[in-house]
């Protein structure tokens, strides 16, 4: 696999001042902003650290593209926020890996590197990882044409501390514009559909609506601190009329991911649950099927 990392490469590519290399479908970095976070554009330049299956020290948030095979592209695209407790990104297992799942089913994928607020000696805030979030959503949907995704079929899944800035970019206000603004900041920045898997207890003020974006949620019932959140967003939707389903397995802790390392077979098997899902919401390339509920 060949990277493409440049700065300058990424700032032109993200404005379409430069045409994407014939390699780029498999995994090409865009900086969130050209010249940086604002208020934090001298930041942009500090190196990022990373080891083994770990990125921290993100001071030029961006997003990593996985796109698929031309012939295999169905239209739709997921935006992926690895967890890492706010303190790391699982670029890995809860990322890059997962990007490259999508990719192999025909659906594009979007990395977000975002800001960590609880990394020691950090300068950010929560608002400024939502703000990562939420921009990586404008991005990807700003530029669906040369993804060659569908703008109203643009997705978000989030581990975690991931799927807490995912759960608020699905379900809360968006927070202010950083800096002056720009086009990209006018574009919406509500996923179409969200996948919450083992997410923390953050949350943002939310108001649920049978309107609200479909959600499939999923957990280990024995995750003392992650499937609790599950039950309760579950139960607002039923009360909101909203689209929700639930997959709450019996045990297997945190971080089962995408089931790559757990001797559960139920687990191991999840991943088709996200096939199945998509598939009944006509996101991979063939139409939903009908359903009337008795």
């Amino acid at each position: 696999m060949r990277l493409v990392h440049p700065i300058a490469i990424y700032a032109a590519a993200v404005y379409g001042l430069l045409a994407p290399p014939a390699f780029a479908r498999d995994a090409v970095r865009y900086p969130l902003w050209p010249d940086g976070a604002p208020g934090f554009e001298r930041r942009a330049a500090i190196p990022e650290e990373s080891a083994e299956y770990w990125t921290k020290h993100i001071n030029n948030p961006s997003i990593t593209a996985f796109l698929p095979d031309k012939a295999k592209a169905n239209g739709t695209a997921v935006v992926i926020v690895p967890g890492g407790g706010h303190r790391i990104i699982v670029i890995t297992t809860e990322g890059n890996d997962v990007a490259r799942w999508y990719a192999e089913r025909g659906v594009a994928a979007f990395v977000v590197r975002y800001r960590l607020f609880r990394e020691e000696g950090s300068p950010y805030s929560q608002d400024d990882a939502r703000a990562d979030t939420e921009r990586a959503m404008r991005l990807v949907r700003s530029r669906a044409a040369d993804f060659g995704v569908d703008p109203n079929r643009i997705g978000i899944m989030g581990f975690s501390a991931g799927g807490e800035l995912a759960r608020m970019a699905a379900l809360s206000a968006p927070v202010a514009a950083r800096g002056k603004g720009d086009a990209i900041d006018r574009v919406s920045a509500r996923p179409d559909f969200a996948i919450l898997e083992f997410p923390g207890p953050l949350k943002a003020e939310e108001q649920v609506t049978r309107d609200s974006p479909p959600l499939l949620l999923t957990a280990a019932n024995d995750d003392s601190c992650c499937s609790a959140p599950l039950v309760d967003l579950l139960q607002s939707y039923r009360a909101a009329g909203a689209s929700a389903e639930l997959h709450m397995y019996a045990a297997g802790g945190h971080a089962f991911n995408m089931g790559e390392d757990t001797p559960l077979v139920s687990l191991q098997h999840w991943p088709e649950r996200i096939t199945d899902w998509m598939s009944d919401r006509g996101l991979l390339g063939k139409p939903a099927p009908s359903f009337v509920p008795k």
